[in-house]
């Protein structure tokens, strides 16, 4: 079991699962180096909003924000986000990214994660029949209002049911 899902189990105990979600997040040495901090998260952990600050951690040789933080401060929410909405009968895994750069972003940065209950419905059910899916999530970074994009990335997730997935290892590992 990793610290941060210890952390979690913990955590739990005392605050709400969204709260330890953000905080969790933004108090963690792995996303504070992003320069992402999450702003806000909805108690269903349906809608999770982060904020990517201009600041001089961030900025690059043509004064605007550095790509590279760009895409780690969206990086790991989607694959975190789904663990937490669809629980610990699935495996959840990024399995690729593909970033695209619309504009520099001179401005700070937000972007928004959401997931729908149907969605997650629809998840649970096609794993339920094929036993591994991938699925793919799309993040806009935006400024404040969302009538800028500066970047785009897709996120490929793998889930699959969590027993099905310890038998493909195991048979794997007996080659």
């Amino acid at each position: 079991m990793s610290v941060y899902k210890k952390i979690a189990e913990v955590g739990t105990k005392f605050i709400s699962k969204s709260k330890l979600f953000k905080h969790g997040f933004n108090l963690s040495p792995m996303y504070r180096r992003s320069t992402g901090r999450i702003i806000e998260v909805s108690n269903d952990l349906l809608h999770v909003r982060a904020k990517i600050r201009l600041s001089y951690k961030n900025r690059n040789y043509v004064n605007s924000i550095f790509g590279g933080s760009l895409f780690s401060a969206v990086d790991p929410i989607p694959m975190v986000q789904l663990i937490n909405l669809i629980g610990d009968n699935y495996v959840v895994w990024d399995k690729s990214a593909e970033v695209y750069f619309k504009r520099p972003a001179k401005e700070d940065v937000y972007a928004d994660f959401t997931f729908s209950t149907e969605e997650l419905d629809q998840i649970k059910q096609r794993v339920l029949e094929e036993k591994e899916i991938e699925i793919i999530k799309t993040t806009l970074l935006t400024d404040k209002t969302n009538s800028k994009v500066f970047c785009e990335v897709h996120k490929t997730i793998y889930v699959a049911d969590k027993n099905f997935y310890k038998e493909k290892r195991a048979r794997k590992n007996k080659k």
